[in-house]
């Protein structure tokens, strides 16, 4: 065998491997779709049926018991804001460890990736207590706090990161020129990054919009995002697939579909270490 060949042969078994893992990944999103054009007999049917009459009855069983757009928006607002509070606070912080670093660096980042450890479940009382007392329970002031505040250690680890891959000198020419630290910030620093920063916006806002511990705890119905419109389908009685699956596939549909649009930011931003 040529060496031409055993590159082809090799560059064959990673597509191919690539391609296994692919489809091995986005099988429960595809089985999830399926499901829910499927009636509830079809849903609990053994074995599982991959023929059948599809139906949108579960969709419209939705809309009538849920009026989804509200949950929808909640889910929006709460996830958008959270994420540029994120970055509002973790720019300059990142900007200050990664340009300005000391001894103390190291080990603020390492403890603040530490909380990421604490369950929370262990924090939920006196949180559902300061949120009581505050007037907070079930408004999106209180989760769009809290989402911050959980996704802000990866945030400012994240933004960190690119920020380190950045050439000094680079700033300190824009300083020669006479720019101030927030010109330098805006008109340097910020477009350099842009790429990065975009993937640590995309990674945010899924980590924001998946959140179900905390929106089912804190809300009930004003400031309910989608994650707890898709507990309220189970029931003591057992679970509808069918109908749990159509409202989240409608969950999941949004942040997907962002996702996809945004594909080409992420790519670049896991990249970004290449930009020397």
């Amino acid at each position: 065998m040529t060496l031409q060949q055993s590159r082809r042969l090799q560059s064959l078994l990673l597509g191919t491997l690539a391609w296994a893992i692919a489809i091995l990944i986005f099988f429960p999103i595809f089985w999830m779709v399926l499901t829910s054009f499927k009636t509830e007999i079809d849903a609990f049917a053994t074995p599982p049926q991959f023929i059948f009459t599809p139906t949108l009855e579960n969709y419209l069983h939705i809309n009538e018991r849920s009026d989804y757009f509200s949950f929808a928006w909640n889910s929006v607002v709460i996830s958008f804001s959270a994420t540029a509070l994120c970055l509002l606070i973790a720019v300059p912080a990142a900007y200050s460890m990664a340009f300005y670093e000391t001894k103390r660096t190291k080990g603020t980042l390492l403890w603040m990736l530490s909380t990421k450890m604490l369950p929370p479940v262990g924090v939920l009382m006196p949180i559902y207590l300061l949120a009581k007392t505050f007037g907070l329970l079930d408004t999106r002031i209180a989760l769009i706090v809290i989402y911050t505040l959980i996704n802000l250690p990866i945030v400012v680890w994240m933004v960190y990161t690119y920020f380190k891959d950045i050439p000094k000198d680079i700033l300190e020419a824009a300083r020669l020129d006479g720019a101030t630290l927030l010109q330098e910030m805006i008109r340097v620093l910020l477009p350099i990054a842009k790429g990065g920063l975009a993937s640590t916006v995309l990674l945010s806002l899924i980590l924001c919009w998946n959140e179900a511990f905390w929106s089912l705890n804190l809300t009930s119905s004003k400031a309910a995002p989608l994650t707890a419109l898709i507990a309220s389908y189970s029931s003591p009685e057992g679970l509808f697939w069918a109908k749990l699956s159509a409202v989240s596939t409608l969950a999941c549909a949004p942040i997907l579909i962002f996702g996809w649009i945004s594909q080409k930011q992420l790519v670049r931003g896991l990249s970004f270490g290449a930009v020397k």
